[in-house]
């Protein structure tokens, strides 16, 4: 009797980043080439999955997008399961019937925590699902490196770079202000490899009364300048960005001249580096082995230096935060870098 040719979709959600479009030819690729699969990519997130807007992916369609930012397959920040009060179809039930319709045999979704959570939803209703983690946040639960992670820190810490030169130049106190919210891996990772004299992260408490000593003590030392790198989710007052608090506090308390920039998107565009285009290729090709070993219910996960599958379950709504004694905060403090606590 025939084997019937495994049939697979694939979304991306959330908010895009550099290698999703490597991760979708990673698993495209090998699930046709080596799997003999068929590939469908639903558009625009879940929301292709429930209004069963996709496109058949083959070969040719997967050529070409290694290096490419953003996703063929567009995004969107549709959550299945919250109830639009204003429209109250019964999404999860069209994603089930749209599935079964289609006669796939997994789903792997490509994104973040809220990514997750949702694929673990939709495995407890039924459907296989394989998850992949991706943002430039590099919060995701249950992996200790997810891809976009290292393109996000490539252009914060090309930035800072620049910053110095001006900085120097003016004589003056500079401010960025990179992405992330809850998790501080951006602003740590790019703030050593830039040389920040300040780092603010979100996991850490300071307080700006430190962070202006250790400015005023640079000055009076006769270094020129200071570079001070901000996540976004520091703790702030509500009614301005953590650059413009930051600036403003320093500008106040020690009289230097200072000033503010805030990457924004940027850091979310372009290519890939190459180390996240092998990471997402690499997630890619284990997501098709897992479906081919029929092991669903799994995020692809890099840990300890080697690929693994995380149950879903274990994964969504939880977040991987920067721990204080992480080894690279205790070699910065070392080197005299302060976190303002």
């Amino acid at each position: 009797m025939g084997h019937k040719k495994k049939r697979i979709g694939i979304l991306t959600a959330g908010g895009d980043c550099p290698g999703l479009n490597a991760a979708i030819r990673g698993i495209g690729k090998t699930a046709i080439l080596n799997y003999d699969m068929e590939v469908l990519g639903f558009n625009a997130g879940y929301s292709g999955l429930i209004r069963k807007d996709y496109q058949v992916l083959d070969a040719s369609k997967l050529s070409g997008i290694l290096t490419l930012g953003g996703t063929i397959l567009g995004t969107s920040r549709e959550k299945p399961f919250k109830v639009d009060k204003e429209n109250p179809i019964d999404k999860v039930a069209l994603i089930k019937q749209n599935y079964k319709d289609l006669g796939l045999d997994c789903v792997v979704c490509l994104g973040g925590n809220g990514t997750m959570k949702t694929a673990n939803k939709l495995q407890q209703e039924g459907l296989n699902v394989v998850g992949l983690p991706k943002t430039i946040d590099n919060d995701v639960y249950g992996t200790d490196r997810t891809f976009g992670f290292d393109s996000a820190v490539n252009i914060a810490t090309d930035a800072i770079d620049r910053l110095h030169t001006t900085a120097n130049s003016h004589q003056r106190a500079m401010v960025i202000e990179v992405m992330g919210h809850h998790a501080g891996w951006i602003a740590l990772y790019a703030g050593v490899a830039g040389g920040g004299d300040v780092i603010l992260l979100p996991e850490i408490n300071f307080s700006m009364e430190k962070v202006c000593n250790t400015i005023r003590k640079r000055f009076e030392k006769g270094k020129p300048y200071a570079i001070v790198v901000v996540a976004e989710g520091i703790d702030k007052p509500n009614k301005t960005n953590a650059a413009s608090y930051v600036s403003y506090c320093i500008n106040e308390m020690t009289g230097i001249e200072t000033r503010q920039t805030q990457l924004g998107y940027v850091q979310r565009g372009g290519s890939p580096t190459p180390m996240d285009r092998i990471l997402a290729t690499q997630y890619g090709a284990y997501a098709a082995d897992l479906i081919a070993n029929e092991d669903y219910g799994k995020m692809v996960a890099f840990h300890n230096n080697e690929l693994i599958g995380v149950p879903l379950s274990d994964v969504g709504g939880k977040l991987s935060l920067v721990k204080p004694d992480n080894k690279l905060i205790l070699k910065a403090r070392n080197l005299g870098v302060s976190f303002g606590d």
